[in-house]
């Protein structure tokens, strides 16, 4: 597979499935600016400071990567929380954290890198959801909000660019091994889906990463709407 000539930004970039996509997209020969708060962790050929939930730190690292690259055709939003909890005696703070790092920051993201994608003439913009934005479970009501959000965002503005050479595509995972665990905030159902995961085969950060590049290889007539993967142990 290879991805010479393409020029991407990561989001969420210093773990998990961001980690995993910078090291495959770089793997397959594109030139990868990775974006994340925590700096020390990045591995791409730029790294940058990049909170998605400040729209200042969002413009400079697009600019950053535009001024080092001369062009940007490759958008992967991969910053994303999981904060859990019932909505009943909610902390709502924790409502806008998600809202503002799964859903908004994706689209404030996109918007900033548009104009560039769009002037790079065939470009691709692919977000990583989650099974949880077309399935629900109890005590996840803002998590599922933020996700379902990000398709119905990705597929309006998929349409909206049909005709000028910029694919959308949302990767939808199931039980993935990374981090966002441990952002969930409540002690009973981080000890729930703990216990569920324990001693069943999930997938690896790098699996998703693979599906990324399976999109973004594709045909420039081709395109991957959206893309589900989940371990086989799963339902």
């Amino acid at each position: 597979m290879e991805l010479k000539n393409r020029h991407a930004l990561v989001t969420g970039a210093s773990s998990g499935i961001g980690a995993a996509t910078v090291l495959a997209l770089h793997e397959a020969g594109a030139v990868v600016a990775a974006g994340a708060r925590r700096t020390d962790r990045l591995g791409g050929d730029l790294n940058l400071t990049l909170d998605v939930t400040d729209e200042s730190s969002i413009r400079a690292a697009v600019a950053a990567a535009v001024a080092e690259f001369g062009r940007l055709d490759l958008l992967v939003n991969a910053a994303g929380i999981m904060p859990l909890g019932p909505v009943l005696g909610a902390d709502v703070t924790t409502w806008r954290q998600c809202l503002d790092t799964n859903l908004l920051g994706m689209m404030l993201v996109t918007h900033a890198a548009l104009p560039h994608l769009v002037e790079a003439g065939a470009a691709d913009i692919v977000t990583v959801s989650s099974i949880g934005g077309r399935e629900t479970y109890p005590g996840a009501a803002a998590y599922h909000a933020s996700k379902f959000g990000l398709y119905g965002f990705s597929e309006s503005l998929r349409k909206e660019l049909t005709g000028d050479g910029v694919r959308v595509s949302v990767v939808e995972p199931g039980y993935t091994e990374t981090e966002l665990f441990g952002s969930i905030g409540d002690a009973g159902l981080q000890a729930g889906i703990e216990g569920v995961l324990a001693g069943q085969r999930n997938l690896d950060p790098a699996d998703v990463a693979a599906a990324v590049l399976h999109i973004v290889s594709r045909p420039p007539h081709v395109v991957v709407n959206n893309l589900q993967i989940r371990p086989s142990v799963q339902a």
